[in-house]
């Protein structure tokens, strides 16, 4: 491996948010590893980079996230940077009518795939030479306020902010920083539903407003970028119509 050359492990880096930022990493120089269950949407997030390495990889699964991040740093030698992404919703529901089996679907997929992802890297940069790195988790804006019927996920992502002040806390003796990013609305394959109408605090069903995922890539490379004495602890990059500012 190039000591020039950084490297980066990516959640969720499949499809939306996490292939929109692999693809920036990729064009930008960075060795990139591709975490996801499809890996065939994996292989299409590769397409035409040598820098790309497909871990296949269920994130819940604790021997699948090691053997992953093994594999990186195996060839890579050095990990520098983690984006914990990946997450999943279910369908809006008030809490009486949400089942366990949905609530621990999305807690064990947002929070403690997280956790476990987050671990491994921490381990890794804890122990490498030179010591250190950055995690940068995806909250969203519901880790600040929920929408209508989202109970399962807004609580994973209230569980991501304490987690990041945690990892960050805990980070310094070891040279890890740990920031986070919370995303409002940017139009991918799970934010559609914006264009189509989603419920109100009021009762209302309106159009939410949407942008364009770039525009989180290209805070999320800020932040990646910044030398390990520095480090954006939070970023919000929303729509800026979206009714988040107010919302209830």
């Amino acid at each position: 491996m190039n000591g020039e050359q950084k490297s980066i492990i990516i959640t969720g880096a499949g499809s939306g948010i996490g292939r929109s930022s692999a693809k920036k990493f990729l064009n930008s120089g960075y060795y990139v590893g591709l975490i996801g269950r499809n890996e065939g949407k994996l292989i299409e997030t590769a397409e035409g980079h040598t820098n790309a390495l497909i871990l296949k990889c269920n994130i819940n699964n604790e021997r699948e996230v090691k053997e992953s991040f093994s594999k990186a740093y195996k060839k890579w030698k050095h990990i520098d940077l983690l984006f914990n992404n990946a997450g999943i919703s279910k369908p809006s529901n008030t809490i009486d009518e949400i089942s366990l089996a949905d609530w621990k679907e999305v807690v064990n997929t947002n929070l403690t795939g997280s956790f476990i992802c987050a671990r491994e890297a921490f381990s890794l940069m804890k122990e490498q030479i030179p010591q250190g790195g950055r995690i940068i988790n995806n909250g969203s804006v519901s880790s600040h306020v929920p929408r209508p019927g989202s109970v399962p996920y807004t609580a994973s992502k209230h569980g991501i902010t304490g987690l990041t002040k945690a990892i960050s806390l805990d980070g310094r003796a070891f040279n890890i920083a740990c920031g986070q990013i919370d995303i409002g609305n940017a139009l991918t394959t799970m934010t559609k539903a914006m264009q189509e109408g989603v419920s109100q605090p009021n009762g209302t069903i309106k159009v939410e407003p949407t942008m364009d995922p770039e525009h989180v890539v290209t805070a999320l490379f800020q932040m990646a970028e910044l030398p390990l004495e520095a480090n954006i602890q939070f970023i919000t990059v929303m729509a800026s119509a979206m009714p988040y500012i107010g919302r209830g």
